[in-house]
């Protein structure tokens, strides 16, 4: 079988191109490793999506897109994909499980949560290392944390844990936050978060479980070692993208290169979400992202058939 479309991903993005390729009556398949959702199933709220209720958990969002995309005919498929091949008038995606061939591929795959690289983070990771609040936030109940970096993840999630957490302290290594201006305003006014700037982690230290951080000042040089019973880091993302490497244009950083209908340097190959190069990487122009990539899709099989 040569479907219409396979998709990358499970993720926003994913689920939007699921439902506009299969409401346009093409073949779709989708192909997610893990549970459809993406990064959005690791956000407790989500209060900056239109119309969505301000009581209601990011994942039941994620699980109505992918029902809705289920109930239009997407195909999603439990699999990883390692690699892609071109072939003129079809692609092959190489699965760890089986190989799907395709006359459009759009990949959806988004970002993951980027690593410290500091001894100690690996060791620890699941007995204090964390890099999902709403995922471990129950553990650390009336405990004291530490969150790492500046930015609206970071300052979300920090927010978020002062739900559970007796303390938290946000470390960033400059001494302004590049968090959105709101969620400043938020972070400050709360009596559970203080602040450490200009500085840095050296070092995360426990014998079975995070027992302490070593931290640097950026601008003194001065080391010291702070108590804490729980790490969460939020430095940025990096793309997952690997398996696309030299098969399509990537930045630098291997986030994927689009024009503005979403198709990469590979005709019928189309990116959307956070795993292609743009500026704004969030729920809602990831979905925009799935809805361009899938029409251009749609398009490109037309004038070839």
């Amino acid at each position: 079988m040569v479907y219409d479309v396979v998709i990358i991903g499970g993720g926003p993005a994913g689920l939007t191109a699921g439902l506009y390729a299969s409401r346009a009556k093409l073949n779709t398949i989708l192909i997610e490793k893990d549970r459809s959702g993406g990064q959005v199933n690791t956000t407790e709220e989500l209060e900056n999506y239109p119309g969505i209720p301000e009581d209601q958990p990011a994942p039941e969002l994620m699980e109505r897109m992918t029902q809705q995309a289920v109930n239009f005919g997407t195909k999603i498929i439990r699999d990883e994909v390692v690699g892609l091949e071109d072939f003129g008038d079809y692609k092959v995606v190489k699965g760890k499980e089986g190989e799907y061939k395709t006359k459009t591929v759009i990949i959806a795959t988004g970002a993951q949560p980027r690593l410290l690289g500091v001894p100690g983070e690996l060791e620890l990771r699941g007995k204090g290392v964390s890099y999902c609040a709403t995922c471990d936030a129950d553990f650390f109940q009336d405990l004291d944390v530490i969150v790492v970096g500046g930015g609206n993840s970071a300052i979300e999630e920090a927010i978020y844990l002062t739900r559970f957490a007796n303390k938290v302290t946000v470390i960033h290594r400059r001494d302004t936050l590049r968090a959105a201006g709101i969620l400043q305003e938020k972070a400050f006014a709360n009596e559970k978060i203080d602040f450490i700037w200009d500085s840095v982690i050296e070092e995360i230290k426990g014998d079975g479980i995070v027992e302490s951080v070593v931290i640097r000042n950026k601008k003194t040089g001065e080391v010291s070692e702070l108590e804490t019973n729980g790490v969460f880091i939020f430095v940025g993302t990096d793309p997952i993208s690997g398996f696309a490497r030299g098969f399509v244009e990537m930045d630098e950083k291997g986030y994927i290169i689009t024009d503005e209908n979403m198709e990469t340097s590979v005709k019928g190959v189309f990116a959307a979400g956070d795993v292609r190069k743009k500026f704004l990487r969030q729920v809602i122009t990831a979905a925009a992202d799935g809805a361009v990539a899938a029409a251009a899709a749609e398009k490109y099989i037309a004038e070839r058939e």
